[in-house]
This record gives structure tokens, C-alpha cells and sequence, in this order.
């Protein structure tokens, strides 16, 4: 009988010491705004060490090594502080690691198990497969100022002609030439191309600075790099030959909308421009009102929204306040946080929205550049985008061009459009990827037409 339970004894030990074993690949899935990506950690053990490394397949990520990796008491830590992201989860009875991702502040659901994770895979019916029925060349042209080379795409109805020429201007992030998301797998900018070029009009499109093929350190510029980037397409596209060089004009999406106005109303050389979701309010304003939409639509309480809108707000005013963003501000925005959240949330956060570009997204005015803008101006939003609220954006946007003496201007709200122009049900970000559409038939229409008006 003592045997027996010995037996016994040592097979239940066996047992639980293989279900608390770590060691191997875990896979799963990120469900983040707009998005879901896979994500592979790697565990190796030697001796009672544990070192892992990190796949995001969707990214096309491989081997990032995780800076601490430990195990104790079924819980998995595993930290990469240079990259601000962290996971922790609990080894469960059904070998599932259950627990959270979180990067920058922002915390997000992450199982892990075993089994492999297959992405799903949509159509897009939209995006032209070559040989396109136009000519297209590959390009670069260099900002001079910054010493940063772009590299892009010049798309025209013929090899040779006189066309009117567009400039396509990418939203927030760094963007290829086709604004493509890879883990969306949507690529605007090369289905409005196509449809423009197709309409008998030119267009360039290029990789933001430091992305695919152009120079330059992308994390360390700001809106207004941007559009000095810009300019050089402009100036670019006047050696050429094939282009009217009284007919070019800027098309900008959401933060491409604040830099069409900033080379508009610097420029002499600028004939239009489409303002796509384009902001209207000060950057500080708009990213409170985005989160607070966003947070709405996701199903946060009223408590919540409010809770986090007055501890942005007060770090938001001590950057608009600021004159340099210099490591004095840090110090001050990190202290502040500090008062108001978890030490590791309020460096995070801290690191995040003192960086040069959200520095200067915060404190930038879009009224400031529109007051300066003459030339026709076409501004769209879509009635359901949650990350650039029509209404407001858009009434701002029209009252700063009417106060600066500007009439050429025509605003819509487009029914049941979201910020990337799909026609869509509730304008999640989470619906984007799922969506067949990349951009919506009426608004490249509706961006056509205008355009051809104005070449004429």
C-alpha cells in the first residue's frame, strides 16, 4: 500500500512539474485598437535561469530579446524596459498563460498557450495588382534643409504629357508610401493613387522619413519636418517636365491635413488641397476629445472618461505652458504623474508624451496654418471617424477659412465613413482590418472630381 501511494506521490509530481514548465514558443493573439496582432515569446531555461525573445510575425518582427525574463510561483514576468513594454500572466490549470501586455502605459489582454495561431486573412478587392494601365516611375528627391532623401512613386495617366500633379501627404506614424498598415493590410494611399491616375491626374507618393526606401530619423521629427519633406515634393515635381506646374495641388490625410496647409499657406506654388479627417482644434484639445470618444465607444463609464481626462489635461497644460521641451518639462510632467499614477505608468506615459513629435502635435494650432491658406480648399470627414470627430474639426476648419477671406472652400460630412474613409457600422478602430474596403467609392468621387474641377 506505502508503495503504491509512493507511486502515486511521484507520478502527481511528475505531472505538476511538466504543467508548470515555461520553457518553449507561446503563442497569442493582441487584440489592440484597429487591429490583432500575434505575438510569439520564445522561453529557454538553463540551470534556473530564464532568458526569452519576442516575434510579432504580423510586424515582421523577429527575435527581440526580453531584457528580464522570470518564473516563480506559476507566474510569468518578462520586461523589455527599453521599449517600455512588460507582460505578466499566470500559469493556469489548462497550460494557459493568463495575463496582460502592456507598452507605453496602455495595458491590453494577452493569453498565451501553446497552439500556433493562424492570422486571419481579408480580401482586398480595391488594391490594383500590375501591370497598372498608367505609367509609374520610381523616384527620390532630397530636402535640402535636412539632408534627408525621399523616396517614392510618381504615378501618370502616360509616360509624356502635361498633367495636373497631387502630392498625397500620410496621417500620424511613420507611413510608407501607400499609408499602409501591414497588420490592417490596407494600403490607401495606393488605391487613391490608382483611382486619381486612372482620372488623368499625377501622383506622388513617397515613404515618410526613416521608412522603406527614404533617410532620415523619423522618432525625432516633428509636423513641421514633415513639411519640409513636403515642399521638397513640391519642388521636385516642378523639374519635371511631364507635370503643369500651375496645377499642383496637396491632398493630407489627418495629420497630412495640418502639414497641406503649413506648405499651402508658405507657398506660392500650391494651386489646392484636400483636407482628408484633417484636425481643426489645437492638438492638446483633439487628443482629449479622441480619447474621450474612443474610451466612450468602448464602453468605459462616465467616472473613467472623466477620471482620465482631468490627469491628461493637467499634464497637457503643463506642456502648452512650456516654452522648450527640455529635460526641466520632463521633470515636471514626470512629477506630475507621479502624484497621479503607478511609477511605471508615469514614466511611461511621461516618456511618451514628452517625445518630439507628441511635444509638438500638442501644441500645434491647425488655424494658425489654414489663416494663411488662399488657394480652393476641399475638406472631408466621414460622420462616424472617432479619431477626427467631423463636426467639430470641420466647423473650425471652415469658420478659419472664412475669417481669413478664403471662399473657395467646400466642406462635407460623408454618411457612415470612418477615418480611413470605409464605410463602416461604428467607426471602431477595431473595425478596420476586418473590413474589405480600403476606401470608400463616394469619397474618391467625391475627391476626384473636386481635384479635375479645379485643373481645368
Amino acid at each position: 500500500m506505502v508503495k503504491t501511494i509512493l507511486v502515486i506521490i511521484t507520478v502527481l509530481t511528475s505531472f505538476l512539474m511538466k504543467a508548470q514548465e515555461v520553457s518553449g514558443q507561446w503563442n497569442g493573439l493582441l487584440k489592440v485598437p484597429g487591429m490583432q496582432l500575434r505575438v510569439v515569446f520564445n522561453i529557454t531555461k538553463t540551470g534556473n535561469t530564464y532568458s526569452a525573445k519576442m516575434d510579432s510575425p504580423d510586424q515582421k518582427v523577429t527575435g527581440i530579446p526580453i531584457e528580464k525574463t522570470s518564473f516563480e510561483n506559476s507566474i510569468l514576468k518578462l520586461e523589455v524596459p527599453s521599449a517600455q513594454i512588460s507582460y505578466e500572466g499566470t500559469l493556469n490549470k489548462d497550460n494557459i498563460i493568463v495575463g496582460k501586455f502592456t507598452q507605453r502605459g496602455q495595458s491590453f489582454e494577452l493569453n498565451l498557450s501553446k497552439e500556433a495561431i493562424q492570422k486571419q486573412v481579408y480580401a482586398r478587392p480595391q488594391e490594383p495588382q500590375k501591370p497598372y494601365p498608367y505609367y509609374t516611375e520610381e523616384v527620390k528627391f532630397e530636402n535640402k534643409t535636412d539632408k534627408v532623401v525621399l523616396a517614392g512613386t510618381l504615378s501618370m495617366p502616360k509616360k509624356e504629357g502635361n498633367f495636373p500633379a497631387v502630392i498625397l501627404i500620410t496621417g500620424s506614424g511613420p507611413q510608407n508610401r501607400d499609408e499602409e498598415v501591414p497588420v490592417l493590410r490596407h494600403k490607401s494611399f495606393l488605391v487613391l493613387s490608382d483611382y486619381l491616375t486612372k482620372k488623368g491626374i499625377a501622383v506622388l507618393r513617397f515613404d515618410d522619413r526613416g521608412v522603406g526606401e527614404s533617410t532620415g530619423d523619423f522618432a525625432k521629427a516633428s509636423t513641421i519636418d514633415f513639411s519640409r519633406d513636403v515642399q521638397a515634393g513640391v519642388d521636385y515635381l516642378k523639374t519635371r517636365k511631364e507635370i503643369n506646374k500651375d496645377k499642383i495641388g496637396l491632398i493630407g490625410h489627418s495629420e497630412g491635413g495640418i502639414i497641406a496647409p503649413i506648405v499651402a499657406g508658405n507657398s506660392k506654388g500650391i494651386d489646392f488641397i484636400v483636407l482628408l479627417a484633417a484636425p481643426g482644434l489645437r492638438g492638446d484639445k483633439l487628443i482629449l476629445l479622441q480619447k474621450e470618444v474612443l474610451e466612450r465607444q468602448g464602453g468605459a463609464s462616465e467616472d473613467e472618461i472623466q477620471k482620465g481626462q482631468d490627469i491628461f489635461k493637467g499634464a497637457y497644460d503643463i506642456i502648452i505652458a512650456s516654452s522648450v521641451n527640455d529635460e526641466n518639462l520632463k521633470k515636471s510632467v514626470g512629477s506630475y504623474f507621479n502624484s497621479k499614477l503607478d511609477e511605471a505608468s508615469a514614466k511611461s506615459i511621461t516618456a511618451s508624451i514628452t517625445n518630439n513629435w507628441f511635444y509638438t502635435a500638442l501644441k500645434m494650432d491647425p488655424a494658425m496654418a489654414l489663416a494663411k491658406v488662399k488657394c480652393p480648399v476641399l475638406a472631408l470627414n466621414g460622420s462616424k471617424d472617432l479619431q477626427v470627430p467631423a463636426e467639430v474639426n470641420l466647423e473650425i476648419i471652415k469658420n478659419t477659412l472664412a475669417k481669413s477671406g478664403n471662399k473657395k472652400v467646400t466642406a462635407k460630412i460623408l454618411p457612415n465613413l470612418n477615418h480611413l474613409f470605409q464605410e463602416c457600422k461604428t467607426g471602431s478602430t477595431d473595425e478596420y482590418g476586418t473590413i474589405e474596403q480600403t476606401f470608400s467609392p463616394i469619397a474618391l468621387e467625391e475627391i476626384s472630381n473636386w481635384v479635375l474641377l479645379q485643373t481645368k
